[in-house]
């Protein structure tokens, strides 16, 4: 062995023993005689004191440079009290090497390990392999191994069976775009990488495993973004013979204890964790994921504007829109710039403005749209909102998807300006109650809101044929500040339920077949009432550790486009392999416009 101990496990206990240790020069000072050396290793990093009575030694460190691979054989020993480094884990003690062997030189690093400066994120994917060796970077990649463990271990000991799905399966699109891979034995045939283990996670309930998991693989070719990826993990669980409350149950308890142990001493906001149904999410947020560590609540005020004058508000009403108001506490004083900025983000959800009302003190206003309000309208809207002296109102008036749109992007532009976001807290929510279908005008026909494989409420069963988008689901998301986390339902478990809805999202008979076949024929031999969830680890860890960036919690991600500076993929390929596998490749399409 080269090494029979770890730099950063050494403490007092250890004086006088000799120890041998390899790792990293993350620091080196050489004082004209005494060279010092911070020598680090995947457990942490000790200083190295080389005498130059030791020549060898001396002249090994002398030569050394940052991120050299160092072998050192010496003694551990107590530093002096002016010596001790309180900032560091092992500061009481150091080694004095007997020996330094040099066992392997370094090019000069393209960034600096031993700090935390900002680095151009395509120069750290490119060299992935020396950022990884940066102690913030490494951290989480290793609360990443705890926190997988710890859900490993916590469904194991409630019964689970950890199972593997295959990760090369039929094409089955459920809301992106598939990866597929060309098969070479059977010419002109794909298979197509999972979205989700899906169908093969219903196949083990059939197939009698009542309680099954992974860590699973998942591909969407998608365009990516900060919370986005096409490449990514999920915990993917199901459970035969449950209800949607036993599900939640399990995956509260869960993450009750994964914000505990693994939140970096955050506070839980609330347990259990608060349910909201989505309707209510909407109305109130504008968005199905709120975050709820912050208030700015919306109120629906259309019936107290119904006959303004204020031809914003009127049409919009008279067109079947809606108007809703979002009290700000605290900012009637808001600068004229401020209020504009709020204007622009509005529009990015599709609003055409933005509109502001404010209470001074003594019953003045500071509204641009005062004058075309009467005294009850202007008394009501404070009433419905419980705006007081020195608060602001901002109201968007339109179809009730681009209020929504709108007043979310203006919340959570708020939130973040205004400071009102607690770091030190963890706030997860349930969001249950989604509606199963919604239309696609485009196309003419429902779409499923999460997947077709979604179980509906019993007593809403006769809307399938009457009025399908007012059919209730059986789905449930949780949300972890502002972000989806996870999402799950109960499934369909009847062969003509799921072909039900299977027809009114357009899938003739033989689609049906041809696509989920083998799921629809497995529901025939007896399959259980199941349901289940998948969770996004990368999500999870990207909230845990309060990074803005899904791509600080994945060992080799791939870059914001999609590519992989590191290994420089996607690449072409010889025509000899395209020709094996029967492939052409075509112009580019055009982009129409």
């Amino acid at each position: 062995m080269l090494k029979d101990a770890y730099a950063g496990d050494l403490t007092l206990d250890d004086s006088g023993r000799t120890v041998r240790l390899a790792g990293w020069v993350h620091r080196r000072r050489d004082h004209g005689g005494l060279i010092f050396i911070d020598l680090r290793d995947s457990h942490g990093i000790v200083q190295v004191v080389v005498d130059p009575d030791n020549a060898a030694a001396h002249e090994a460190a002398h030569r050394a440079r940052s991120e050299w691979v160092l072998g050192v054989e010496g003694v551990v020993r107590q530093r002096s009290a002016d010596t001790v480094n309180a900032d560091m884990p092992t500061g009481d003690i150091e080694v004095v090497p007997t020996s330094v062997e040099v066992l392997n030189e370094a090019l000069t690093p393209p960034f600096a390990v031993n700090d935390e400066s900002e680095v151009d994120e395509l120069v750290r994917l490119r060299h992935r392999y020396v950022d990884l060796r940066r102690p913030g970077v490494a951290e989480v990649i290793r609360l990443r191994h705890e926190v997988v463990l710890f859900m490993r271990q916590f469904l194991s000991e409630r019964g689970f069976h950890e199972i593997e799905t295959p990760t090369l399966i039929k094409s089955t699109p459920e809301g992106a775009r598939d990866f597929l891979v060309p098969s070479r034995l059977q010419h002109g045939h794909f298979f197509a990488l999972p979205q989700s283990p899906q169908i093969m996670k219903e196949l083990l309930m059939v197939g009698g495993f009542e309680r099954y998991f992974q860590m699973a693989r998942c591909y969407r070719d998608e365009d990516t973004r900060a919370n986005r990826i096409v490449e990514l993990t999920q915990l993917d669980l199901e459970m035969a013979f449950v209800e949607e409350e036993d599900v939640i149950s399990l995956v509260e308890e869960l993450f009750t204890e994964v914000g505990r142990r693994f939140g970096g001493g955050r506070r839980l906001a609330q347990t259990p964790f608060p349910r909201i149904d989505y309707a209510d999410a909407m109305a109130r947020y504008g968005i199905d994921r709120p975050d709820l560590r912050f208030g700015l609540e919306f109120v629906d005020v259309s019936d107290a504007v119904r006959e303004s004058e204020f031809q914003v508000f009127a049409g919009a009403l008279a067109g079947g829109g809606e108007v809703r108001a979002m009290r700000v506490p605290g900012q009637v004083e808001m600068a004229r710039r401020g209020i504009d900025s709020l204007v622009e983000v509005a529009r990015g959800g599709g609003a055409k403005g933005l509109a502001n009302l404010g209470f001074l003190a003594g019953g003045e206003l500071r509204s641009p749209i005062a004058r075309f309000l009467s005294e009850e309208e202007i008394a009501a809207l404070r009433t419905l909102t419980a705006a007081e002296d020195g608060d602001m109102l901002f109201l968007v008036a339109d179809r009730p998807e681009i209020v929504s749109a709108s007043m979310a992007l203006v919340r959570e532009e708020l939130a973040g300006r205004l400071e009102l976001i607690d770091p030190d807290v963890l706030s997860f929510a349930w969001v249950t109650g989604f509606p199963l279908l919604e239309w696609k005008p485009e196309e003419e026909r429902w779409d499923a809101t999460h997947n077709p494989f979604c179980g509906f409420v019993e007593e809403d069963s006769p809307l399938l044929e009457s009025d399908p988008g007012a059919v209730r689901s059986k789905q449930y998301d949780l949300t972890l500040n502002g972000t989806e986390i996870a999402g799950g339902s109960v499934r369909i478990h009847r062969r003509a339920e799921q072909e039900q809805v299977l027809r009114l999202m357009n899938y003739t008979d033989e689609e049906m077949q041809d696509r989920f076949g083998v799921l629809l024929d497995a529901l025939e031999y007896g399959a259980p009432p199941m349901g289940g969830i998948a969770a996004g680890i990368d999500r999870v860890l990207m909230e845990l550790v309060g990074s803005p960036n899904i791509r600080d919690v994945i060992a080799f991600p791939k870059a914001s486009s999609g590519s992989d500076p590191l290994m420089g993929s996607p690449q072409p390929v010889g025509q000899d392999q395209l020709d094996e596998l029967g492939l052409r490749i075509a112009p580019p399409p055009q982009v129409k416009g």
